[in-house]
């Protein structure tokens, strides 16, 4: 075994995640390839994030919170960062899928941006394809994962900004809809969350 090269090997860990920051579970670990569920920090509103079928139909899927705190939802998966690093990255454009077996929709399960809902004036997250009808990775389907507070997680969308401006960033939070679904939605007010990383035996149970 060469302790050097694993030395070495840590240490550029260490030193990556200090210059970019690294996403951590409710254990403090950093965050690598793997599936976790998104709990909300604030008890008593809710439990993890799941699939659900938009407007009493059965398909095709939003993504949405779960009713009950008790009830984990369905893990997700984190991908495509651009950033040359093991780790998932804080503030950086990535995808997130949500980690099922299979659905009865047949279709993508990725999080994107939905068109603007006229009658209730929101831009809701849905499910589908991370690309865009030319097979390029659509804008619409990348999200950031920030710190807020000391310990605690966001879900941005940061569509790309004309010419040479800034993105203007929106938070992802929670719509309760007139029957009573928490639909995630782009808003001022941040879903503030935390991840727990999911075992196989649960990621492989996974089926809608």
């Amino acid at each position: 075994m060469n302790h050097t090269f694993y030395f070495v090997l840590a240490l550029t860990v260490v030193l990556a995640t200090d210059t970019y920051g690294a996403v951590l579970d409710i254990n403090g670990d950093i965050i690598f390839r793997g599936s976790y569920y998104v709990l909300p920090v604030i008890r008593g509103r809710g439990g993890g994030v799941t699939l659900r079928g938009r407007g009493g139909e059965l398909c095709p899927f939003d993504i949405v919170q779960e009713s009950s705190e008790i009830d984990k939802g369905i893990p997700v998966k984190f991908s495509n960062w651009k950033l040359r690093v093991a780790f998932v990255p804080e503030s950086e454009d990535l995808n997130i899928e949500m980690d099922v077996e299979a659905t009865i929709c047949i279709q993508s399960t990725y999080w994107r941006v939905g068109e603007f809902e006229e009658e209730r004036k929101q831009y809701f997250v849905v499910a589908g394809s991370k690309t865009d009808g030319s097979g390029q990775d659509s804008p619409k389907s990348f999200f950031q994962i920030k710190k807020s507070g000391d310990d605690d997680y966001k879900f941005v969308f940061c569509p790309p900004a004309c010419g040479s401006g800034r993105p203007r960033c929106r938070n992802v939070g929670i719509f309760v809809d007139e029957i009573g679904v928490r639909r995630l939605a782009l808003s001022s007010q941040p879903f503030l969350v935390m991840f727990k990383k999911a075992n196989v035996t649960e990621i492989t149970s996974k089926t809608m």
